[in-house]
């Protein structure tokens, strides 16, 4: 998706969780983490030994705009450099590693760390490289493991979805959105009295036209079309073009 607005721009560079990418195979996949953390408002990338050197160009070209991120990088050799300072530390994987652990929902896990930074605690999420994930030495360093709910067939995720995917969860508990909203363009919704009006004239021309029978259905009818535009939820400019629609209609019947 696009719609970037820079007059939009905040800053986002409160606490928040540490994402570390462990030898990362390709600098491509780096720059798309890096994007889809910024994404989220998510700034704090670690790197532990990324297999084709830093800097990369190829990360920074694919970051695309997110070069905050980049610029900000930590860069260490070991997964162990790379958690010294955490107090608390999440692994993602996709498959079982016989480790007694809490397992946790990306949604379940961003909620933990919130929890955990309020505090003053030092969060980071642990992501394996590409080709094969993280080896159980790394896993074992985390406190908890996070599992996507993923086709078992094909389980593997691309690094940077994976990246998007927690960057998101952390981001929406910030972001105070209701689950539905209705975007309405230049226009509000109508009021009672606007679709009252409305029906009124609607069920005018019907009774001129001998709709409501037979006799003892006329009165169900009538609250059906109420109801039919009450659960509409019309806008003012939907209002007024029913206006025109059955303006045209009764002047092409006279016309006839």
């Amino acid at each position: 998706m696009s719609g970037t607005d820079h007059a939009q721009a905040t800053d986002w560079s409160g606490p928040q969780p540490s994402f570390i990418l462990v030898e990362p195979q390709m600098g491509e996949n780096i720059g798309a983490a890096a994007r889809a953390m910024y994404n989220f408002g998510l700034e704090w990338m670690r790197i532990v030994n990324p297999r084709d050197g830093w800097p990369n160009q190829k990360a920074t070209t694919m970051a695309s705009g997110a070069a905050r991120v980049l610029d900000q990088v930590r860069l260490t050799q070991t997964t162990a450099e790379a958690c010294d300072d955490l107090h608390y530390v999440f692994a993602t994987t996709a498959r079982s590693r016989d480790l007694t652990k809490p397992v946790m929902t990306p949604e379940r896990a961003m909620m933990h760390a919130r929890a955990l930074i309020a505090e003053g605690k030092k969060v980071g999420v642990l992501f394996g490289p590409e080709r094969a994930g993280l080896a159980n030495d790394d896993v074992v360093r985390a406190n908890a493991l996070i599992s996507v709910p993923v086709n078992p067939a094909f389980a593997s995720l691309n690094l940077a979805q994976c990246v998007l995917l927690l960057a998101y969860e952390w981001c929406r508990k910030d972001a105070d959105l209701p689950p539905e909203a209705m975007a309405l363009a230049g226009t509000d919704f109508a009021t009672v009295i606007e679709v009252e009006k409305l029906s009124e004239r609607l069920e005018k021309r019907l009774r001129d036209r001998r709709f409501f029978w037979p006799e003892d259905k006329a009165e169900s009818m009538r609250l059906n079309l109420r109801n039919l535009f009450s659960r509409m939820a019309l806008t003012g400019a939907d209002v007024r073009t029913l206006h025109g629609v059955f303006r045209a209609l009764v002047k092409r019947a006279e016309d006839d």
